[in-house]
């Protein structure tokens, strides 16, 4: 099982597209938890928080400290997850607990964006104040490893 965390300090408005695609997650017994990063007064955040059973924090490093579960998928609030996400995670957490990119749809088409998420272990991604994705993705060397 795992904690998503769910960064949605840049676009809360695609928010709720993803929460609904992480509801199969659940219900698989996959996502245990889902915790949300909002920038302090996001309009509505709360509201979806109590509606969809989750949970909102002021920045990565105090969701991580709230997280229930040992692996963590960190995922921007436009993330779209693709078909068969569940057995890929599922798949990848029975073989190794190493921290792996996880990839989304592409956005506009075949040369689009390829938003990705993270995948680690919560003791990775506590302490870093500041942190975002890009940086730790960087930071933490997940590069070639994808899932997805």
């Amino acid at each position: 099982m795992l904690t998503v965390i769910i960064d949605a300090r840049d676009d809360a408005q695609r928010l709720p597209a993803l929460l609904a695609q992480l509801t199969a997650g659940a219900v698989d017994g996959l996502v245990r938890q889902v915790l949300i990063v909002a920038a302090g007064g996001q309009a509505g955040i709360a509201d979806l928080c109590e509606e969809m059973g989750a949970e909102a924090h002021a920045s990565l490093e105090a969701a991580a400290k709230a997280a229930r579960a040992d692996q963590l998928l960190v995922l921007p609030a436009d993330f779209r997850l693709r078909d068969g996400w569940i057995g890929s995670l599922e798949g990848h957490l029975k073989r190794s607990s190493d921290g792996a990119v996880v990839s989304g749809l592409a956005e506009g088409g075949l040369f689009g964006r390829r938003p990705f998420g993270v995948l680690v272990e919560r003791g990775r991604l506590e302490g870093r104040r500041g942190a975002d994705l890009q940086r730790l993705r960087r930071d933490l060397g997940l590069r070639a490893r994808r899932i997805g």
